[in-house]
């Protein structure tokens, strides 16, 4: 029953409104950046079929051209405007891109010669996807296939002819993993692994960061404030306090878990979705991604997930038991934020990596110390299960518990002792605790 009275206490404590709202509203956030991102992809995939065009040329040949892209199911915008300033000309459109037919085109084109024409874009800001919808590329590629297929016309060329000049040769893609190969393009399987690899890192990152930064502080505060010498007092048995104090703080970081999960799945399917589809509908004799993927041996079942949660528990409660042990050495709220670098930079290293690199692939004496790192393997688990890595899964698996014994033990020492109380990093100074006994003493 004290047990239980602990639990709500330290729930309480770390499971307030300001937490609840806080993760509610980066949730929220995560999915509508989700929605934006959904809205400027669309966007874009629509502006790859929309042309704004303005004809200097005027001639048949650019009309013939025009009648070609639309016979692409390309949406054409023509505007007329003779300005030679090209921010003055979209202000006057009201165009954000436009491409210019120059007189002589035609000319150019009847004497044999490539013909040129200017393309415009009005760039906002560095942000890649503000950027996406205001780009020429897809009226370039639209308008370069419709010139030559009049090439060809005026050439005597048959629209079969055309279409094997075009495509010239054909490609069947196949991607091979360990000794499974499936009919898809490695390109395709990348975007989807890349895309499944994001979410488990930066939800470790971040629970990492915000669980070392919760418990450390808590308990620096009922250190400093005297809640802890209180609580420790009390008839009630030391192991209870810290389990009570390590299940709350697992049972909010879990809860953060799942929130962040949800958050980032939502943004990350709306950064993608739109592209996928586009890609399928024009790939439709190519194997589906999500059937190559299971053929690859890529797909995860369920218990390879448990597998990663499991991981994932472990690097929550070796975080945990390290925030207890180093948040019993600060003094004041300021030296939290310096006892907090090393766990936020055991977190950083291996994220960083794992988003640039494969692990496995970098030298051996830089894989060694990053794999030193007890977080490391939960940033890599999805990959390693992917991959059929499973000795070194299941190597990180039986080291993560090891440092978990390990940082479990010294965090019972710790709160069995009363060195709870008096420890300190106080770099040459002393801590308040001591301070206060010797003056009470006086």
């Amino acid at each position: 029953m004290k047990f239980f009275n602990l639990l709500k206490k330290e729930l309480a404590e770390l499971l307030n409104v300001q937490t609840i709202v806080s993760l509610v509203v980066a949730m929220s956030l995560l999915m509508v950046m989700g929605n934006v991102m959904t809205d400027t992809i669309e966007e874009a995939v629509k502006q790859e079929y929309t042309v704004t065009i303005c004809d200097r040329d005027n001639t048949n040949f650019t009309e013939d051209m025009m009648e070609t892209l639309k016979g692409y199911g390309a949406k054409i915008n023509e505007v007329t405007d003779s300005s030679e300033d090209y921010a003055t000309l979209l202000e006057n459109t009201g165009k954000e891109n436009l491409v210019i037919i120059p007189e002589g085109f035609s000319e150019a084109i009847e004497k044999g010669e490539a013909p040129e024409i200017i393309s415009i874009a009005r760039m906002k800001s560095a942000a890649m996807m503000s950027n996406m919808t205001n780009t020429n590329s897809g009226a370039e590629s639209l308008i370069n296939k419709a010139v030559s297929d009049v090439f060809a016309q005026k050439a005597g060329l048959s629209a079969e002819d055309v279409a094997l000049i075009n495509n010239s040769i054909k490609i069947e893609a196949h991607t091979v993993i360990s000794d499974k190969s499936a009919e898809v393009s490695s390109s395709m399987i990348m975007s989807k692994v890349m895309m499944q690899n994001m979410i488990l890192p930066v939800i470790v990152f971040v629970l990492i960061m915000m669980t070392s930064q919760g418990l450390m502080s808590g308990i620096s505060n009922e250190k400093i404030d005297k809640t802890l010498e209180t609580l420790l007092s009390a008839p009630v048995s030391r192991t209870a306090i810290l389990g009570s104090k390590m299940l709350a703080a697992t049972i909010v970081a879990m809860l953060q878990a799942v929130l962040f999960m949800v958050g980032f799945s939502s943004m990350m399917s709306g950064a993608t979705e739109n592209v996928t589809a586009d890609i399928s509908s024009t790939m439709t004799e190519i194997m589906p991604v999500e059937q190559a993927m299971e053929q690859l041996g890529l797909s995860l079942g369920i218990g390879d997930y448990i597998l990663v949660g499991i991981q994932l528990f472990l690097t929550i409660m070796i975080c945990l038991c390290l925030s207890l042990v180093l948040g019993s050495l600060v003094n004041d709220a300021k030296q939290t934020q310096t006892m907090i670098m090393p766990l936020m930079f055991g977190a950083m290293i291996p994220y960083m990596i794992s988003m640039l690199a494969d692990i496995n692939s970098i030298p051996i004496a830089v894989r060694i110390f990053v794999y030193a790192i007890p977080f490391t393997h939960t940033f890599s688990a999805i990959p390693n299960l992917m991959f059929g890595n499973m000795i070194i899964f299941y190597i990180g698996l039986v080291y993560q518990i090891v440092i978990f014994v390990v940082c479990m033990f010294l965090a019972l020492r710790l709160f069995k002792s009363d060195k709870i109380l008096t420890a300190s990093l106080n770099f040459g100074q002393k801590s308040k605790y001591k301070k206060s006994a010797k003056k009470q003493a006086e």
